[in-house]
């Protein structure tokens, strides 16, 4: 099964996605292709970052993901393709498809510059369709990174920052990178990171828009209806949330707030 995921901020609303679609079946006929998501917001590519990041672990083994949101599209930004030990990464070179790959092995990344393998005629505002689309099909079909053009060290790559939260002595920061359809405000704060934080020996508290917080749930309903609460979501990271409810409106969070926990040794209460 020759399996491509697309990920892009193109909506549905107008042709783009679909005409990919389109191209990847002109040139690989018997390709299934899965709409990871076109609702990423228009030109965010941390928001891509983090569907793509909890999105590719759960495809099978050689899946090809073509990701576009690319709002360097016609500029010097490099275009991609890179081979892990599981899968297939194709796109634009701007930190979209780093936290995919960072946490798999990299076999091979390449820069795409055979234009053998585009569309005849490239766009300068689609490279999805011209460059990404094509390129992603060729894989599915089996032709072998080298062929699309030189090789790129990993540390040649755009890199995002790391999707991890800052922690000292006392305190954590939680940065929201991400706000969800529902206002749920997702921070960079990972499950395991805040166990090894906390210990058990350690209360906490923790803060965000003037909300305290001293304690976790594990589903959204476990407070009443309209309530604040915190939870460790689908992709294991600390999320900010309201029960049947908006957090993002009613406590008023944006994109870069910092969710600070503070910590005290239970023994020196």
């Amino acid at each position: 099964m020759k399996v491509i995921a697309l990920l892009t901020d193109f909506g549905i609303q107008d042709i783009y996605a679909g005409v990919m679609k389109g191209v990847i079946w002109g040139i690989c006929p018997d390709a299934q292709i899965a709409d990871l998501t076109h609702e990423i917001p228009p030109q965010d590519v941390t928001a891509g970052a983090l569907a793509l990041w909890g999105a590719f672990k759960f495809f099978p083994k050689g899946t090809v993901f073509c990701a576009v949101v690319d709002p360097g599209v016609g500029t010097n930004r490099r275009a991609i393709a890179i081979q892990t030990r599981e899968h297939f990464f194709v796109g634009p070179d701007n930190g979209l498809l780093w936290w995919a790959v960072s946490e798999s092995e990299i076999v091979k990344c390449v820069e795409l510059r055979n234009q053998t393998y585009f569309l005849p005629s490239v766009s300068q505002t689609f490279h999805g369709r011209d460059i990404f689309a094509p390129i992603s099909a060729h894989i599915a079909n089996g032709v072998p990174l080298e062929e699309f053009g030189p090789d790129l060290e990993v540390s040649e790559l755009v890199k995002l920052p790391p999707l991890k939260a800052e922690s000292s002595e006392q305190v954590i920061r939680a940065k929201v990178i991400h706000i969800d359809r529902f206002g749920n405000a997702i921070t960079n704060l990972r499950y395991e990171d805040f166990v090894k934080w906390v210990s058990g020996q350690r209360a906490w508290t923790a803060t965000i828009g003037g909300v305290r917080f001293n304690s976790l749930n594990s589903s959204y309903a476990e407070v009443p209806a309209g309530e604040p609460l915190l939870l460790f979501n689908s992709y294991g990271l600390l999320e900010v949330a309201v029960n049947q409810g908006n957090a993002a409106e009613q406590i008023g969070i944006r994109k870069g707030d910092v969710l600070e926990i503070w910590t005290e040794r239970r023994d020196e209460k």
